[in-house]
């Protein structure tokens, strides 16, 4: 294969440009994904905002196998022409975390310490294809692939990865399901994914958020959250007390960006013996912490990161059923050349109003 690659390369500090790359040529343990669409996660806008070495973002990855060697086809159970999902992580297979089917902890992963990871390597690292804002994907031999239904928009099958996390938090991790009550606080992408979720669990679902996220609120109800609550109009406590007739909440958890008070209150609205899962890192300490209250109401509080192979093989079969309208999660729609506007739109800094941002590298 000869012909270029056209990529969006995030070169500094809120900059990204076009740069062309050699197509590779492809073992039989390897493959080009030609691809179709990628969801703008919160990651690709942190690394976009910061000044490092220059790589290609997106992770959230829909495509079509446009080359296959003849080992990852077999490894792969996919042939040319396939539809796929593409696993952000490309696991060394070899470390403790890999061999017990942890491989989303794999020791080797992480591109600060020399792993590599789809939407996070940089391009130095040779063929450069590392990032969904591209025309086309290199597929490394260690690729985690799932295949995705022909009949699913490109919008919704760029929710595979929330999704898969939704489900790995709330039904894999926080065991939700019919009878239980979950709180939700934060309605933002992985929020509303994770309602999703619990929904299809069959909980009962009780979303919080703020003034400025009323428009999320409303599609939290629109996507099938039975009760939304605005924190800044009506006392969370008390509300939550008046829906669950004293109860209180079964699993709560936070997926708020920003301050620490999410954190404390969730722990004041579940339930003796419930569950506090905490799904978003705050990069700060919490002040008058009151761990007493985890003792009192004998709590279990637990930390997520990140889906596993059956939660991503759950998402894409949820979709695939289309029994909800994913496609009203999905807000703004960009080409190749505008990857700059869509980083800063999802990170607050573009269009209005946005939900799930998307590239699509062929308009």
């Amino acid at each position: 294969m000869e012909h270029k690659v056209l990529s969006a390369v995030a070169v500094g500090e809120k900059q990204t440009e076009l740069q062309e790359f050699e197509m590779p040529n492809v073992s039989s343990e390897e493959g080009i994904l030609r691809v179709e669409i990628v969801g703008v996660c919160g990651t690709d806008v942190s690394y976009y905002q910061k000044r490092q070495e220059s790589r290609i973002l997106g992770h959230h990855i829909v495509g079509h196998i446009e080359k296959i060697g003849e080992a990852a086809a077999i490894k792969w159970n996919v042939r040319e022409g396939d539809r796929v999902v593409l696993e952000e992580y490309i696991p060394c297979g070899q470390c403790e975390h890999c061999r017990t089917g942890n491989y989303r902890a794999c020791l080797y992963t992480d591109p600060r310490v020399g792993g590599i990871r789809y939407g996070a390597t940089p391009d130095s690292l040779k063929p450069s294809l590392w990032g969904g804002f591209s025309q086309y994907l290199y597929l490394h031999p260690n690729s985690v692939v799932h295949r995705m239904a022909d009949h699913v928009p490109a919008v919704e099958a760029a929710l595979t990865l929330p999704l898969a996390n939704g489900f790995e938090w709330m039904i894999i991790e926080g065991n939700a399901r019919p009878g239980k009550i979950v709180v939700i606080q934060g309605p933002g992408q992985q929020g509303l994914a994770c309602a999703l979720a619990a929904k299809a669990a069959g909980a009962e679902v009780i979303v919080t958020g703020r003034t400025t996220s009323l428009r999320r609120l409303e599609l939290a109800r629109e996507l099938g959250a039975d009760h939304i609550i605005n924190i800044q109009t009506e006392d969370l406590v008390s509300r939550i007390h008046e829906i669950t007739n004293g109860k209180m909440a079964d699993i709560v958890l936070d997926v708020t960006s920003g301050g620490t008070a999410p954190i404390t209150s969730s722990l004041e609205i579940a339930k003796k013996g419930g569950m506090v899962i905490l799904g978003a890192y705050k990069y700060q300490d919490i002040p008058q912490f009151n761990s007493d209250l985890i003792i009192q109401k004998t709590l279990t509080i637990k930390g997520v990161r990140g889906h596993s192979y059956q939660s991503v093989k759950m998402a894409a079969d949820f979709i695939s059923s289309q029994k909800f309208p994913l496609h009203k999660m999905h807000s703004h729609n960009y080409g190749l050349q505008q990857v700059d506007q869509a980083l800063k739109t999802a990170g607050g800094e573009g269009e209005p109003s946005p939900l799930l941002v998307t590239v699509s590298p062929w308009l």
